[in-house]
């Protein structure tokens, strides 16, 4: 089945007249937030896919969803600039008619002493993980039907604290506190708001760069001994996201295999 491009949006097949709920995904177009998008795709959504800047795994994103059962649409949107974003909810709105999810997956990390952290990165930090998260859940707060959710992306090293990631865990501890605040101004709309936090997670950004010791030593520290996978993310959000996972609200939930 073709899709059709134009230069900032990719769009699957049109829609037939039955209405599916609808997500948003920023960061669909690689790692958990892809397997996210297919693993709701598979649910019968149709999904709008945020990304970046790679337009060619974003396509690769919507022709998974399409053979997963779902549609989807992709557009790209800096998740820091208003405008952009605003734009990416009217494109979803425009092609499923409405919004019920929106998982906010995109994200930033670097790893570096606090001491030696150049304060340029921890700039583009925070742009992309707090300001960016809070342009996103600012939109989605205006825009979820009643019976949705509203899922944000934090890290559990934020408890854990590991050497290096200041920057990082200061970023999604932001978030948590966002995200909590969030579902509480929410009150009386019927629409829940929850982060999740991966442990050690084997994306190709989280394996780059680790050497074969490192990743044996991490896979290690969780009681079920090994690595999660964006699959064991991608079911948590779509949990969240489903109405059987509605009573969960204003919740921080360690998705990281028991590690401590």
């Amino acid at each position: 089945m073709p899709i059709h491009t134009s230069p900032d949006r990719i769009a699957a097949p049109a829609r037939p007249s039955s209405s599916p709920r609808v997500a948003i995904v920023t960061g669909g177009s690689r790692g958990i937030g892809r397997r996210t998008v297919g693993r709701l795709a598979a649910d019968g959504y149709a999904v709008a896919v945020g990304y970046a800047a790679d337009r060619d795994e974003a396509e690769a994103a919507v022709k998974e969803a399409v053979t997963a059962g779902g549609r989807a649409i992709a557009v790209r949107a800096d998740v820091a600039d208003e405008h952009a974003v605003a734009a990416l909810f009217d494109a979803a709105e425009a092609e499923f008619g409405g919004v019920d999810v929106v998982v906010h997956a995109a994200g930033r990390a670097h790893m570096a002493p606090i001491a030696e952290l150049d304060l340029a990165v921890l700039d583009d930090l925070h742009r992309t993980n707090i300001r960016g998260t809070f342009v996103v859940v600012q939109q989605a707060a205006r825009r979820v039907r009643p019976g949705g959710a509203i899922v944000t992306f934090s890290t559990s090293v934020v408890g854990l604290a590991f050497p290096d990631y200041g920057a990082y865990s200061a970023s999604k501890g932001a978030v948590e506190a966002l995200t909590l605040i969030l579902a509480r101004e929410l009150r009386g709309r019927d629409v829940t708001a929850n982060a999740v936090a991966p442990g050690p997670t084997a994306t190709d950004g989280f394996l780059d760069g680790k050497d074969e010791e490192t990743l044996t030593r991490l896979a290690a520290r969780p009681p079920l001994e090994r690595l999660g996978t964006p699959a064991d993310i991608a079911e948590v959000v779509a949990f969240l996201a489903s109405p059987a996972g509605h009573w969960i609200n204003g919740q921080v939930v360690r998705a990281n295999g028991g590690i401590i």
